[in-house]
């Protein structure tokens, strides 16, 4: 019996203590609703500062819930991004070069014998035949008409009868003569010849001689020729 009356006295306190347990769960709600009703009061007095705190931290909210965040998918492949095209490189244009000048072409200048070529003399080394049909080069063709190098030369002091044209028998034996003497005197050796004029169609003008002395004045005094100017008829008897 005692030990019962020991057991019940010992769990008395425990059932106090429930009951403060039990009527301090109670007041709890009611003071979580006071102090609710409290904060709402202060809240509805101080609205008009309270309201733009209110809106600066609930702008970043609303931007962040705004902005959709990309989705990234773990197996998408990566995207290709398109190269720029390289810009054509334009040619820079360079400067043009001057233009030619066209140069005026020089024409060749013929050889004129002048009066002072006149003086000078030529010396003749070649050998002479007749004047045939071809090209007369170096050749006689009459008492007082030859070709030297393909230049007709025209002695200058003295006339003889030319075997074509001749008047008379007597007219054409002077002049084959005086033609085979004019053959002789050209081959006997060098020669000289000085301009006595202007070259013309018919000839050019020379003095003919050796050693000083004159091929004309040769053919003259061998009755052959004569002086220039002077009468052909004496050759015709």
């Amino acid at each position: 019996m005692a030990k019962t009356a020991t057991r019940g006295r010992r769990k008395a306190p425990a059932r106090g203590k429930s009951k403060a347990r039990s009527s301090g769960g109670g007041l709890l709600p009611w003071a979580v609703i006071g102090i609710a009703a409290i904060g709402g009061i202060v809240a509805h007095d101080h609205w008009k500062s309270i309201q733009p705190m209110l809106a600066r931290q609930s702008t970043p909210i609303t931007r962040d819930a705004a902005e959709p965040r990309p989705v990234v998918k773990k197996d998408a492949p990566p995207k290709q991004v398109a190269l720029a095209a390289p810009t054509p490189k334009v040619p820079v244009p360079q400067p043009l070069p001057p233009a030619a000048i066209p140069t005026p072409m020089i024409q060749p200048i013929k050889a004129v014998s002048s009066p002072a070529s006149a003086a000078v003399s030529q010396t003749g080394t070649v050998a002479f035949g007749y004047c045939g049909q071809g090209a007369h080069i170096n050749c006689v063709g009459d008492g007082g008409v030859f070709w030297y190098k393909g230049e007709k030369i025209v002695i200058a002091d003295m006339a003889s009868p030319a075997v074509d044209r001749a008047r008379c028998d007597g007219e054409r034996r002077v002049a084959f003569a005086a033609k085979s003497r004019l053959l002789a005197l050209l081959n006997a050796g060098p020669f000289t010849m000085n301009a006595a004029g202007k070259a013309e169609p018919s000839g050019a003008p020379r003095v003919v001689s050796r050693d000083g002395r004159s091929f004309g004045a040769q053919l003259i005094n061998e009755g052959l020729a004569r002086k220039p100017g002077a009468a052909g008829s004496a050759w015709c008897a």
